[in-house]
């Protein structure tokens, strides 16, 4: 019955911080601050006496916060690169740096899927949000840790919860039968479209050199 109770308090929270922000970078910021108020709450728990710190956890699981230091990624994400899984297979629809038609250039980069592909995590990480966002259909947040964030968009469903720590290549959700994200993406909305965007200290990064090459790639170097 807690655990339950904890989940649907993480899903009200999840539901109040999409409510409250505007934008992608909005939303960001605001997991951002949270990431770094739980942090700083458990450093004080780890330094108090051993019943302020069971009170403070005992706070922490009413209110339906994680401690973001209770596992850690097996790799540094910034030591990853080169080495990162794709988190589904698909064909390049739009890159990063193009112009997004409109006005802007692209922050991150559009994959056409097959239907109801799983989609997996590209690294290890927290979960720090998960569910629908605006016009990016179900949104998925990992945190990899040193302010690398990696955004996943346009997913069916996500299995995965807020909190959870996910181990890179575990699968996180599914695409549809469609797009869902029509708006930010390029294509004619026949297939399903997995936007994909790497962040780090609030700025996006091409993903592009993080990815591990397939084994054609590397024969052809």
């Amino acid at each position: 019955a807690e655990a339950e109770a904890g989940l649907a308090a993480e899903r009200a929270r999840v539901a109040d911080l999409a409510g409250q922000s505007r934008t992608l970078k909005d939303l960001l910021d605001r997991v951002e601050g949270e990431v770094a108020t739980a942090k700083r709450s458990a450093d004080e728990a780890k330094a108090a006496e051993q019943r302020e710190a069971k009170a403070t956890q005992d706070r922490f699981a009413a209110a339906g916060i994680r401690d973001p230091a209770k596992l850690a990624p097996k790799v540094k994400f910034v030591d990853a690169r080169g080495d990162v899984p794709r988190p589904v297979s698909g064909r390049m629809l739009r890159g990063f740096g193009q112009p997004d038609g409109n006005g802007g250039m692209t922050r991150g980069i559009s994959l056409a899927t097959r239907a109801k592909a799983v989609v997996s995590s590209p690294a290890d990480g927290w979960v720090q949000f998960a569910g629908p966002f605006r016009s990016y259909g179900r949104l998925l947040i990992i945190n990899a840790g040193d302010g690398y964030y990696l955004l996943l968009a346009g997913m069916d469903q996500i299995s995965v919860e807020v909190g959870q720590f996910v181990l890179a290549g575990e699968p996180v959700g599914n695409m549809g039968e469609g797009s869902a994200v029509q708006p930010v993406m390029s294509g004619d909305g026949s297939d399903p479209i997995l936007y994909v965007e790497f962040k780090k200290d609030g700025g996006s990064i091409d993903p592009e050199p993080w990815w591990a090459k397939s084994p054609s790639e590397k024969v052809r170097g």
